[in-house]
């Protein structure tokens, strides 16, 4: 799905900015953080987002050229657990809960009839306000699955360690973002403005990430860092077994 490619498109912006300084320190939380250099400030705010179990991402905007708005509202960990959903605008929305080896989704109409024109509907009208089940591992829900995990992000950071300019960050002023201080660290490059905004108090993890270039611009912010992901999953009589929706029965699980 598209918007689950803007949101790692997003993820992968931030590691972009500055959390793929070479090095590490450990992310330590007595420092005036402002008072250091951006590229000691990035690589503080790396180590801390690659150390987290678990987080909320809340990513908005349109970055993939389209110019078409969407949002990405998720709770996720590394084990692979996630809970939240996708709004893609007139294109649809689609609610998701990942518990261990099973995946929930919920498309409304709009989604249907956007991304499958022929027999959408019926889908649609199959399911009646209901969640389709399927297993984590079904081949045609990866896009999903891979999102929902917490190390998908992580890799992305981590697999750019060292691609980032140096000479290209800079720090801003403090700035609060969501009535919390921030320390502000910009790369420019290359017709894009990446920025993440890293705690300025308690351990500095980045709370928000900008990207804007000539396709668009996007926001992502983090929070509940270490909050285990909700565990509630769908009940039975709220879910179709996804192997039944397309064979078109409403046999629930």
């Amino acid at each position: 799905m598209s918007g689950h490619r803007w949101a790692a498109r997003a993820a992968a912006g931030a590691a972009a900015v500055a959390l793929t300084v070479t090095g590490g320190t450990l992310a330590q939380a007595d420092d005036d953080i402002d008072t250091l250099p951006a590229e000691e400030i990035a690589e503080r705010a790396r180590d801390a987002l690659v150390d987290v179990r678990s987080l909320h991402l809340s990513a908005r905007g349109s970055v993939g050229g389209t110019g078409e708005d969407m949002s990405v509202d998720l709770t996720l960990d590394r084990e692979g657990n996630c809970a939240g959903g996708v709004d893609m605008g007139d294109d649809g929305s689609v609610e998701i809960v990942k518990r261990g080896d099973d995946v929930w989704l919920k498309p409304d109409a709009a989604f249907w009839n956007t991304h499958v024109p022929i027999g959408g509907s019926t889908f649609d009208a199959i399911l009646d306000g209901r969640y389709m089940k399927a297993s984590a591992d079904d081949p045609r829900l990866l896009e999903v699955t891979e999102v929902c995990d917490l190390d998908t992000f992580r890799e992305l950071i981590t697999d750019n360690v060292g691609t980032a300019d140096l000479d290209t960050l800079t720090k801003g002023a403090k700035t609060d973002v969501n009535g919390a201080p921030t320390v502000p660290v910009t790369r420019a490059e290359g017709g894009e403005r990446l920025t993440a905004y890293v705690a300025a108090e308690g351990t500095p993890y980045p709370v928000r990430i900008t990207v804007r270039n000539a396709e668009g611009e996007g926001t992502v912010d983090f929070s509940g860092f270490d909050r285990p992901v909700p565990t509630a999953t769908p009940s039975a009589d709220e879910t179709v077994d996804v192997t039944a929706l397309l064979g078109r029965s409403v046999k629930p699980v």
